[in-house]
């Protein structure tokens, strides 16, 4: 054994993915552009809450711990729902990656779509692939300089914006632009601006396919998730191999029709043109033109198996799909295939339809306990009340005994109000409480609470003396507060403490 140290770190070579057209090309536009618009257009998005608040549709108010989101409004003590949320979001990654793979990473991830923005700026300003490796490749000259600095300032634009629509999600988005165009911002928002800036130009510009290789940890718990039945990217080699090179299948007028057969799609001629390729023999489908390896944004062969690098993003099925086209052959020699198929195909069984594997228990479990998450959270935003309170006793002293000797607890009282106004909340003591109420610098029992706001108060509970809850250790008190004008109620359980609590 040697002892030489190995190097678990390769440097990078850069990858020129060649453009490509086809299905999934154009799928992945789609998301891109909706994934981007959202992101850069939500926080300028306008929702009227009433006077006072913010009407700022999404927005994360730091200041008064607060989370809008449209006619939603989340307080701190409610951040169960974006717990739940974000346990959504983890069910259901292990729900897209156990039917189709990585097609998160190759699709909506954040790395993927700004280094699929960013190619689109590299390509539109240096040229295709072999432009842009002979570019690469190329001397400083004035010529390189000019494109690569058109380049990068333009990355370096798409990355300030980044890092500008970030902040604008913590306070409202037209006022800080004024400020930071004015320089008048608080100091941190440049700071944020700056970092998020920084990140997203060397990501998505000069590390790419290294993140997701070295610092993203889903390639590698992404096959706990998988099974064989899991439609992925994968290369019919029984189709395909041996390979070899040159258009073979020159016969104008063919084309491919029925099952595969020992590998091989029989090819029939059509009405009016002679049948001279009956027994045709010779190599796979696959011509080692390397579209697939061209268009890789990861840099990798598919043809060499499953690769923890595989993003699954399937542009090599359409740059094989063209190929395929254009010698005569059936598409789908790269596909979405699940490695349970791959015996039965190559006997040349029929391919099972997507649906199917859709439909696996395991993914049927991931589907409901997405559901129950989804209508557990929607159920409770729809039931949680929009008055509430907490209380809590005061523990030093437990209790004060009077100059009548009857026995005094005091309690610190918050009141909610999630009303739009301000309005009046009666606090009493539950039926057959034999305690009196007073609030501290309130009279009546009657508090008037802000919109969209909390108070506290100091409330006291009082025991004559010889009734049961000043003698006894602990007695159970139930505290209602009402809004005065819808008559909506909530209460809180708490104890009394009498003179054997000692």
């Amino acid at each position: 054994m040697s002892d030489t140290p190995q190097n678990l770190y390769a440097a990078r070579v850069p990858i020129f993915p060649r453009r490509v057209q086809g299905y999934f090309r154009r799928l992945k536009w789609w998301i891109m552009a909706v994934t981007l618009a959202i992101y850069y257009l939500t926080p300028w998005l306008r929702w009227d809450r009433g006077p006072n608040l913010p009407d700022q549709a999404v927005l994360v108010d730091m200041a008064n711990r607060r989370f809008y989101v449209f006619w939603i409004e989340i307080w701190p003590h409610e951040f169960y729902f974006v717990a739940g949320l974000l346990v959504m979001a983890g069910v259901g990654l292990f729900l897209f990656t156990a039917m189709l793979g990585r097609v998160w990473c190759g699709y909506a991830c954040p790395q993927t779509v700004w280094t699929d923005l960013f190619l689109v700026i590299e390509r539109w300003v240096q040229g295709d692939r072999n432009a842009r490796m002979r570019l690469h490749q190329a001397p400083w000259t004035g010529h390189k300089i000019r494109l690569m600095g058109t380049t990068w300032a333009l990355w370096l634009m798409v990355a300030m914006a980044t890092g500008g629509a970030w902040v604008f999600y913590f306070t409202d988005a037209p006022e800080l632009a004024r400020q930071l165009v004015t320089l008048s911002a608080a100091p941190i928002a440049y700071v944020t601006i700056a970092i998020l800036t920084a990140t997203t130009f060397v990501f998505g510009g000069f590390m790419r396919e290294q993140i997701c290789i070295y610092m993203c940890p889903w390639p590698r718990i992404q096959g706990a998730m998988m099974d064989p039945g899991t439609l992925t990217v994968a290369y019919r080699d029984w189709r395909g191999e041996p390979r070899g090179r040159g258009l073979r299948r020159q016969a104008a007028g063919l084309r491919v029709a029925g099952p595969q057969i020992g590998g091989r799609a029989p090819l029939i001629p059509m009405p009016g043109v002679p049948d001279t390729t009956t027994h045709v023999q010779g190599p796979g489908d696959c011509i080692d033109c390397n579209a697939c390896v061209n268009v890789c944004p990861m840099g990798i062969d598919i043809r060499d198996g499953q690769q923890m690098a595989c993003i699954t993003c399937a542009l090599c099925i359409d740059a094989c799909d063209q190929v395929m086209e254009k010698i005569g052959r059936p598409r789908g020699l790269i596909d979405y295939l699940a490695l349970s198929d791959a015996p039965r195909e190559a006997a040349g069984g029929a391919h099972i339809p997507a649906w199917r594997h859709a439909l696996k228990p395991r993914n049927l479990i991931y589907l409901a306990i997405w559901l129950a998450i989804g209508a557990a959270l929607v159920f409770a935003l729809f039931v949680r009340p929009q008055i509430e309170l907490t209380v809590a006793p005061v523990r030093n002293p437990t209790f004060v005994t009077l100059s009548d000797g009857s026995l005094r607890n005091a309690y610190d009282v918050r009141l909610r109000n999630k009303h739009h106004d301000a309005r009046i909340f009666n606090l009493t003591p539950g039926a057959g409480s034999v305690a009196d109420l007073q609030i501290e610098g309130h009279q009546d029992g009657q508090v008037a609470v802000p919109a969209d706001a909390q108070i506290k108060v100091r409330v006291y509970l009082t025991a004559a003396t010889g009734s049961a809850p000043a003698s006894s250790d602990h007695s159970p008190v139930r505290l209602w507060v009402e809004d005065t004008i819808s008559g909506e109620r909530a209460h809180v359980d708490t104890t009394f403490n009498g003179r054997d609590s000692q």
